[in-house]
């Protein structure tokens, strides 16, 4: 489990899940990064339009982090998506 200590040694950077690189998470952060990439939105737009800080949505693309529902909801929210259809884009 992630402690204040850690996360300030990490310099504010969000710590990778201990699921990182997992397929699942992999495909889905690819997914989030090719809708997000088609709709020509940057990153950090993306990330402000769902309430995320902009490295934690670059650790959610790259499948670093195992992000929760309402992340989820969010950010396919923000891509003027449904959940469902985000993770067909995902392949997941």
């Amino acid at each position: 489990m992630a402690t204040l200590a850690s996360y300030r040694e990490n310099r504010g950077m969000p710590i990778a899940s201990p699921h990182s690189k997992d397929k699942a998470l992999t495909a889905f952060g690819a997914g989030i990064r090719r809708a997000r990439k088609e709709r020509e939105v940057s990153q950090e737009e993306l990330a402000l339009k769902c309430g995320i800080d902009r490295s934690y949505m670059g650790s959610i693309e790259r499948g670093e982090q195992n992000t929760g529902l309402l992340h989820i909801a969010r950010i396919a929210k923000a891509l003027d998506m449904k959940i469902s259809e985000l993770m067909i884009v995902s392949k997941l």
